[in-house]
Formats: structure tokens, C-alpha cells, sequence
């Protein structure tokens, strides 16, 4: 990478200059976070303390969602690195966070949330995916996490979930890449965000201890951060329909053909999903009370739906002209993502129905 990166507009501008790369391939991947890092994006939320720059999670989910406006691709990568951060807040481990943030903070290394099959486990859809012998100094791991986003080559760490085979509590641990036993394969073969550095990860007889420990008990560790989680998460839905709204109303033929009205709806909708989310943030609720944001994230994903919808219809022909398309083609195949990146909206539905037959026995 030859651009120097001095602000956050730099940063923007390299994402947008970079986003068909991005989605199509691995030219650009190792770049994206180096990039974001060197802008100060990992620092956002971060306490000032801590090497941060002060400020919440919506402040970090919004600096995902400005991202997003120009690139999913480097948002997703975004929201993986700043989850493992916030994993690394919420540690009691200090040894483990004074080894990895610093690096972690500027773009030097590579986060990786491999909690998906925890969250899903923290709601009973699936078993946990590593087991854990016990042995004499700490676990022997062994397992495999089928999709991790973030995994640069060059260097990464991944929080995950695993199961001890003694009947102990789950717990939350990290590895790094050169950790002896974990293998990572070659990048799957996604339909786009390609350059996301999303793979599996082979876990064989890995030794795992104290050091590596980032909490004891998932059970109640995974609730704590599945806020931040899911909220960073909404970062990405949030940018991608500004962005689309934006190119509707930027097309000459919006109001032509009758879509103000409709351009008007969806913004009062994103504004209001967007309150809703901050105001839960700020007071903790998400904490308590999952369900308001599992219906947020419902929300968004229908909302960047109804945008991608109607850049179309603003846009019309040329929107299907690959000499005119722009980043239309780019953005619905972005949009496609939505609905699917764990927890998808279909085990978000369940899950809430799965509450309310609880509330109702």
C-alpha cells in the first residue's frame, strides 16, 4: 500500500476508491485494516486510558457506518477488529490486553470475532464447536470455527467460545495465528466481500492457558458484549442505506418519478431504528432486554432492503447497464449480506419467538 493515510477522510476516500476491489477479490485485503488503523478508526469507544479516544459504542457503530457508505467489504472487517477490542475491554486478563490492543488499536494486527457459534449457542441454536481437555496447565483445544472474518495473513488473533469437556462453564478464549495446531484455510469463496480475509480455522491439540483466558464463563461473559456486538453490527446496515438513499436522491429521475415521498419515509425510518439503537446503547437495556435489539437489527435489514429497492427504481435502466451501473451492482450484492451474517434474521426471528412462548408458558 503506497497511499499515506492521515485522517479519517483519507481512510474514506481510499474505502471508496477501493470498494469494487474490495468486493471482488483479495488484491486490497491486508490493506483495509492498516488503513482504518492509521486513521484512528479502532480507537473510537476506546477509553483515553486505554490508548483510546474517548467516547461509547454507538460512537464506534456510527465510525462502522460511515465506513459502510463506501465499502461493506472494509466495514465488515471494521466491525470484526473493533468486537475482539471491546472482547479485550470487558477482560479481566489486563497481561492479554497490554499484549494485543496497542497493536490492535492501529491496524498493526488483526482481530477476529470467531463468537458467531457462541451467540448462536448463547440462544440454544447450536453446540459450541471447540472442546477443551483439561490438562496440566490448562486446556488442550481442539475444533473447528467454519467462518472467521479478518484473519490477515500476516497476523491475526480470534476470540472463541469453547466447551470443556469436564462439565466446567464454557469459557472465551483467544489464539493467535502462529499459535502451534491452528491451520486456517484458504479464503471461502464468498459471493462477494471477497476481501474480507474470511476463512475457517482447523483447531488441533491446541494448548491454550491462563494467558490466553479472555473469561471463564461465556454464559455470562457473551451477554455482556453481545450489545456491542450486534449494535457494531447494525454500523454496517446503517451506512449501506444512507448510501443508497444517497444515490436515489442524487438521481435526476427521483422526483420525476414520484419517490420523494417514498425517499421521505425511509429516512424518518432509518433516523427512528437509528434513535431506538442509541438510546438502548446509552442506557444499558440491551443488557437486560434483548429482544428490542434483535428487532432493531430486523429493522435496519428491512430498511436497507427497501433502499436498495429504490436506487433502482430512481435509477432505472442505467441501473442495469454495466457501462452506467456505478456502484449499484456493488451495493446489491453488499445488500445481499444483510440478512445472513450471524445471527441471520431468520435465527433472530426464532429466537424471538422462542422468548415470547417462554413469556407466554
Amino acid at each position: 500500500m503506497n497511499t499515506i493515510i492521515r485522517t479519517q477522510d483519507d481512510a474514506l476516500a481510499w474505502a471508496a476508491a477501493h470498494a469494487a476491489s474490495l468486493n471482488e477479490g483479495s488484491t486490497h485485503a491486508d490493506d483495509a485494516i492498516s488503513v482504518l488503523g492509521a486513521a484512528g478508526f479502532f480507537r473510537i469507544g476506546v477509553p483515553v486510558e486505554l490508548g483510546g479516544t474517548g467516547g461509547s459504542t454507538w460512537d464506534a457503530a456510527e465510525a462502522i457506518a460511515r465506513v459502510a457508505e463506501h465499502s461493506l467489504t472494509a466495514a465488515f472487517v471494521f466491525w470484526g477488529q473493533r468486537c475482539f477490542i471491546g472482547y479485550l475491554l470487558e477482560s479481566d486478563n489486563e497481561a492479554l490486553r497490554e499484549r494485543s490492543l496497542p497493536a490492535l488499536l492501529a491496524g498493526e494486527l488483526a482481530g477476529a470475532t470467531g463468537l458467531s457459534n457462541a451467540m448462536k449457542f448463547l440462544s440454544g441454536i447450536e453446540s459450541l464447536s471447540i472442546a477443551a481437555t483439561p490438562e496440566a496447565d490448562g486446556w488442550r483445544l481442539d475444533g473447528k470455527l467454519p467462518w472467521v472474518t479478518n484473519l490477515r495473513r500476516s497476523g491475526y488473533v480470534v476470540a472463541a467460545a469453547v466447551e470443556p469437556t469436564d462439565g466446567q462453564p464454557p469459557a472465551v478464549v483467544a489464539f493467535f495465528a502462529d499459535t502451534p495446531g491452528i491451520t486456517r484455510t484458504d479464503d471461502l469463496q464468498l459471493l462477494a466481500l471477497r476481501g474480507s480475509n474470511t476463512a475457517a480455522i482447523l483447531i488441533d491439540g491446541v494448548a491454550s492457558g491462563a494467558g490466553e483466558l479472555i473469561h471463564a464463563d461465556a454464559r455470562r461473559f457473551l451477554p455482556r458484549v453481545r450489545p456491542a456486538f450486534l449494535s457494531l453490527q447494525c454500523g454496517m446496515s446503517i451506512g449501506l442505506a444512507r448510501a443508497c438513499i444517497g444515490a436515489a436522491k442524487a438521481s435526476g429521475s427521483a422526483v420525476r418519478a414520484g419517490l420523494q415521498s417514498r425517499i421521505d419515509a425511509l429516512e424518518a425510518g432509518l433516523a427512528h431504528a437509528i434513535e431506538e439503537l442509541k438510546e438502548g446503547l446509552a442506557s444499558g437495556s440491551f443488557a437486560e432486554q434483548a429482544a428490542p435489539l434483535f428487532k432493531v437489527r430486523i429493522r435496519l435489514a428491512g430498511i436497507v432492503r427497501q433502499a436498495m429497492d429504490l436506487e433502482l427504481d430512481a435509477t432505472g435502466g442505467r441501473a442495469y447497464l454495466v457501462e452506467t451501473t456505478g456502484e449499484f451492482a456493488r451495493r446489491w450484492l453488499e445488500a445481499a449480506f444483510v440478512p445472513v451474517v450471524t445471527p441471520s434474521l431468520t435465527q433472530l426471528h426464532g429466537e424471538l419467538v422462542r422468548q415470547a412462548a417462554l413469556r407466554a408458558a
